[in-house]
């Protein structure tokens, strides 16, 4: 089965790409091949609709939390939100969630999803730091209008599947809370070099084998980029191939899950 791991941006240019590490799973063996940077959209979107089989995980929140959704008053279904949230514009979108968070109480501005708490991961809202917001409005559309499978969310072509990914929470399994990547260049460390490599030399000894089923072959240079994007590529095919094995079992995701929301791949956060 042909694998893709993406590390995506909610704004792809030369000095940071939309990055797909493509790969082969045979059985429960995964073997990294070509990567790839797009520095558009455009690119992003023909691969969408590039014909299957593929499976592939890509990083960034699928959707948004179902407080947020019924309390600011949109669409009550997933593929209405997100046309929805399409049709503010960029800023319009910026300008709904910053008014949402200006008049409420500290610690309830931003909501998480049940699959976010699971994770660890930061709220679909946030627009600073790691804007993953961004990222939501500017990837759901595009996997919707591509009319791929997301189990959960939306029936497309089963020959087309996409799941959500988050390198985080397979780094964190791998070497806990250590920095292992920075895109600022005068904060870059060789500390962080050190955590990608220790990342890297885990997964290719076998260090997934005992909670992914899989083993993984990839190159060393994976972990040159300080950004880290072409490694979390690869975390992210690594949970996409772990659905791939579990396709069987609801592709590892919780036999019920808030239809608004979405659910991360990855085996602690499923059953």
């Amino acid at each position: 089965m042909i694998i893709y791991g993406i590390d995506f941006t909610s704004r792809p240019q030369r000095s940071k790409p939309i990055t797909c590490l493509e790969s082969v799973l045979e059985d429960t063996h995964l073997r990294a091949g070509n990567l790839t940077e797009w520095r558009d959209f455009a690119a992003f979107e023909a691969a969408l609709r590039k014909p299957g089989p593929w499976v592939a995980g890509i990083d960034f929140p699928f959707g948004q939390s179902r407080r947020f959704i019924e309390t600011i008053g949109w669409p009550d279904t997933w593929q209405g939100y997100v046309d929805h949230a399409k049709q503010l514009g960029r800023q319009g979108f910026r300008s709904a969630l910053d008014d949402y968070r200006k008049d409420r109480p500290a610690g309830d501005k931003e909501h998480r999803r049940a699959t976010d708490i699971a994770a660890g991961s930061i709220s679909p809202q946030k627009l600073y730091g790691t804007p993953v917001g961004l990222m939501f409005f500017e990837g759901a559309p595009r996997i919707k209008e591509a009319g791929v499978t997301i189990h959960g969310l939306q029936q497309g072509d089963p020959r087309r599947i996409v799941v959500e990914a988050y390198p985080g929470i397979l780094a964190r399994s791998l070497i806990g809370r250590q920095s292992y990547k920075q895109d600022s260049k005068a904060k870059q460390t060789r500390e962080q070099y050190k955590a990608r490599m220790e990342i890297l030399n885990l997964v290719n000894k076998n260090g997934v084998q005992p909670s992914h089923g899989l083993t993984v072959e990839a190159p060393n240079s994976l972990a040159d980029d300080p950004g880290a994007d072409h490694l979390d590529a690869l975390l992210c095919a690594i949970q996409a191939a772990w659905a791939w094995t579990r396709r069987h079992s609801n592709y590892g995701l919780p036999t019920t899950i808030d239809p608004l929301e979405g659910w991360i791949t990855h085996p602690t956060t499923s059953p």
